[in-house]
């Protein structure tokens, strides 16, 4: 679990910390990943050469009319068009009676992958690192290729990347479509790891805990969305050991990470090692 939300907060990392959009609607595409795979389930279609790749273009038909219509907003217009996009997805979900309304659509087994067995736990665990590990790999050389430094710098001035004649919202576009893409995966792996697509996926408070840990972590660093997930998710664990009133706890925790580390707990373990690093 806490693999497959590293992958959707990555995913949702390279959105807002290295295209400065903030997105509110990143879970609409974990979920209709995580719905793909299981229609695709119902009807037969069970391997995940087939599903996965599905869940992946469905997301990325998703991003690409969400995105042309969003992109043309900026700052809390942006914020409110993607929340207000997942929230009609949500509800569309939630009518959809075939696909199992407010209950979900449960999947009779988990996706075949070839020669491997998902069904065995520790079998999914590593598909699910290598996902992860391949997401992490691409967004850096993304990250130090011509797109990403140009998208970079749109982020930290776009009026003059459009007066040097980029086609700004081209950019932007890819870069959004790229990070549902990737959400999208980290649906499918989702529906499979509780053999269930849920409504609850899609709603907006999925996409606001997705939002805090690219925060937690570091929005712009590489493994912020990771660090972030692996944070949030394990501290959640660890509180509800001890005390149900976990969510305060976890409330103080967050604002000691905000006042400690602004940037994210990923630039200031990096700041820590580059201070140990000029002492030496």
């Amino acid at each position: 679990r806490v693999l497959i939300f590293a992958l959707a907060a990555t995913s949702l990392n390279f959105i807002v910390g290295f295209g400065g959009m903030v997105a509110f609607g990143h879970a609409a595409f974990c979920g209709v990943g995580a719905y793909t795979v299981a229609v695709l389930m119902e009807a037969g279609i069970a391997s995940a050469a087939i599903a996965w790749p599905a869940a992946i273009a469905v997301a990325v038909l998703l991003a690409l009319g969400i995105g042309w219509v969003s992109l043309r907003t900026r700052g809390v217009y942006f914020i409110m068009i993607t929340l207000a996009f997942a929230q009609m997805i949500y509800y569309l979900a939630i009518s959809m009676k075939l696909w199992g309304g407010d209950d979900g659509l449960p999947l009779a087994a988990r996706s075949s992958f070839g020669p491997l067995d998902l069904r065995d736990d520790a079998t999914f665990y590593w598909v699910t690192l290598a996902c992860l590990g391949a997401a992490l790999y691409l967004l850096d050389r993304i990250a130090h290729a011509r797109f990403g430094r140009v998208l970079q710098a749109i982020r930290e001035n776009e009026s003059r990347m459009e007066g040097l004649g980029y086609p700004v919202l081209g950019y932007k576009l890819l870069c959004f479509v790229i990070g549902a893409a990737m959400a999208g995966l980290a649906g499918a792996l989702i529906a499979n790891h509780g053999q269930l697509a849920s409504p609850n996926l899609l709603q907006w408070t999925q996409s606001g805990t997705l939002l805090v840990m690219v925060i937690v972590g570091g929005a712009g660093a590489l493994y912020g969305g990771a660090v972030g997930a692996a944070a949030l998710l394990l501290a959640e664990e660890a509180l509800a050991h001890y005390t149900t009133h976990w969510h305060a706890a976890l409330g103080l925790i967050l604002l000691l990470v905000v006042f400690r580390a602004p940037k994210g707990i990923a630039a200031w373990v990096h700041g820590l090692f580059s201070r140990g690093e000029r002492h030496e």
